[in-house]
């Protein structure tokens, strides 16, 4: 019988790590104690099939630190791997576990994403919910690509403003791309791509319930309240991974 630890199971060529909430908040805890610089993707349905069409996003998804089973097909996918450890490491939650063990231990985070004023809207909300928090800072980018000064200068800010952990909220594939490009520019050691936490936690989206969570149906939660944004994702790749997943079976490699 498998152990508990942290490997990887492959779901269609995507490594997802086998983890469950105190695992991935173990090991983010050590890459602060020991500095080690690394970087969260929180990967569902919606992840492992835009790798299946990009390369580089299946590259960056498998270099992370953590590939956390943000969805419950990615959980289902471990236990059939042999990890019945797993359970699902959903992003939002995520975020709250990292931020009140950060509030314990003084890490400061930074927020990079969402729309103009939903930075600064979600670090209010956070620091209310959260006694204690450290806020080094926050930034909402433009809709378009920055230059190479404006980069720059934004990693500059981020750097200079001492922060552990820097929040990523740009959806998927955007964050992603931005972890991977900006891992060795910043010198917090963890980043974590968490997309629509922002929006969650600064109260201007509704989550789902707990009870549709956990049976796999928040993408029809999400779809109801967001149809225009979100039904080519969910009607494009809900059916080629349950097609694809039948012909590969995932399975647990190191």
């Amino acid at each position: 019988m498998n152990e508990p630890r942290i490997r990887r199971v492959d779901v269609l060529g995507v490594g997802v790590s086998t983890v469950n909430q105190d695992m991935a908040l173990s090991e983010v805890t050590r890459w602060i104690n020991t500095g080690e610089r690394q970087y969260v993707c929180v990967t569902g349905v919606h992840g492992v099939m835009e790798s299946q069409r990009d390369r580089r996003l299946r590259e960056i998804h498998n270099d992370s630190g953590l590939t956390t089973p943000d969805g419950m097909p990615m959980v289902w996918a471990g236990h059939k791997a042999g990890a019945p450890w797993m359970d699902r490491v959903y992003g939002p939650d995520l975020m709250l576990n990292v931020l009140h063990r950060a509030a314990e231990r003084g890490w400061s985070s930074y927020f990079y994403g969402g729309k103009d004023g939903v930075p600064e809207l979600l670090a209010s909300r956070l620091t209310e919910r959260i006694p204690g928090l450290k806020v080094a800072g926050w930034y909402s980018p433009p809709f378009r690509q920055l230059s190479e000064s404006e980069d720059d200068d934004i990693c500059a800010r981020i750097n200079d403003s001492g922060a552990d952990l820097v929040w990523v909220g740009l959806s998927t594939p955007k964050q992603e791309r931005w972890m991977a490009s900006h891992r060795e520019k910043l010198t917090a050691p963890a980043l974590f791509g968490v997309g629509a936490a922002f929006d969650f936690h600064a109260g201007l989206v509704p989550q789902a319930p707990p009870w549709m969570q956990q049976r796999g149906l928040e993408w029809a939660y999400r779809l109801a309240k967001e149809p225009k944004r979100l039904w080519r994702r969910y009607f494009r790749n809900n059916p080629a991974y349950m097609w694809r997943i039948r012909r590969r079976p995932p399975y647990l490699r190191d």
